[in-house]
């Protein structure tokens, strides 16, 4: 999936990171188990004879790959990242797996203009909606939300898709409580699952899939459980059903606030797009930008 960003208008504090007592790509490769002490000793050689640099050294000795050293260098710059084959999540998790690519490059983009046409504004939440399933709504949330969360901000992603689900998947996730339940008063908001992977991530899942996500959603709780969100995180994003499928977008829009379209090279339709901006406009959300992806 690649995205275009077209940002414009109108179409808790997190705790310090313990580091390890050695935070050298050195005492980092160690401590990973990419080099053993015996090779270290011998890195540290070449290390010295030839003025370079320890990760150099070791790449020349054939001991680590260029991967291992972007690895331990997001780790020294606090911005976790994965190797994939290392988790379950979905491998379109492209921040997650592969944050220095073209592709994550754009959606860095994407969260500098939201930051600052929107975040940086006092918001917390916002609504990322779509007119028909199979979008990408789900996959490109899922991404803007860790790439939020690898800047630092405390991030929360919402699967308020009550219909087709997707991030418990995206993120292998085996809770079964989630927002309907704590809508329907079910369960609170220990719902949240943090996800250890990443500094400042954490998701909320669909939870129980109910006959009746529209009405759910309408309800005063919900407006209510934004605020309490809003106040314990910097950025709350909502994961919407399609458009097409039911209204519920219109709901979650108004009281987020504040809506990103995502629209499918060569498949979304303008006037579909026209039309759902109608809709957003007449709940009282304003659509902030519009993304482009193609897959």
């Amino acid at each position: 999936m690649t995205t275009t960003p077209n940002i414009v208008p109108p179409l808790s504090s997190i705790p310090p990171v313990q580091r390890k007592a050695d935070s050298s790509i050195g005492g980092l490769l160690l401590a990973s188990g990419k080099i053993t002490p015996e090779n270290a000793e011998r890195v540290l050689r070449m290390q010295k004879e030839l003025g370079i640099r320890f990760g150099e050294a070791a790449q020349r000795l054939g001991l680590i790959t260029e991967q291992d050293i972007q690895q331990v260098l997001a780790r020294q710059f606090d911005y976790p990242y994965l190797q994939e084959g290392e988790t379950k999540f979905s491998n379109q998790l492209a921040a997650a797996f592969r944050p220095f690519s073209p592709q994550v490059e754009t959606l860095r983009a994407v969260r500098s203009q939201l930051m600052l046409r929107w975040f940086a504004n006092g918001h917390k939440s916002l609504a990322i909606v779509g007119v028909n399933p199979g979008d990408g709504v789900s996959m490109f949330a899922a991404n803007l939300a860790v790439v939020f969360s690898q800047l630092g901000e405390n991030t929360l992603l919402v699967d308020a898709n009550l219909r087709r689900p997707r991030q418990s998947e995206i993120f292998d996730m085996n809770t079964r409580a989630g927002l309907s339940d704590v809508l329907a008063g079910r369960a609170g908001v220990e719902a949240v699952t943090k996800i250890d992977s990443f500094v400042s991530l954490s998701v909320l899942a669909a939870g129980t899939l109910p006959p009746n996500p529209q009405e759910l959603l309408s309800r005063a709780s919900f407006g209510t459980l934004n605020n309490t969100l809003a106040q314990n995180y910097d950025v709350v994003l909502y994961d919407v059903a399609a458009y097409a499928t039911g209204a519920d977008l219109l709901s979650i829009a108004a009281r987020a606030g504040g809506v990103l379209l995502v629209a499918r090279k060569n498949e979304t339709l303008l006037a579909d797009i026209n039309t759902m901006t109608e809709q957003l406009a007449q709940s009282g959300a304003k659509v902030v930008g519009s993304v482009l992806v193609e897959f």
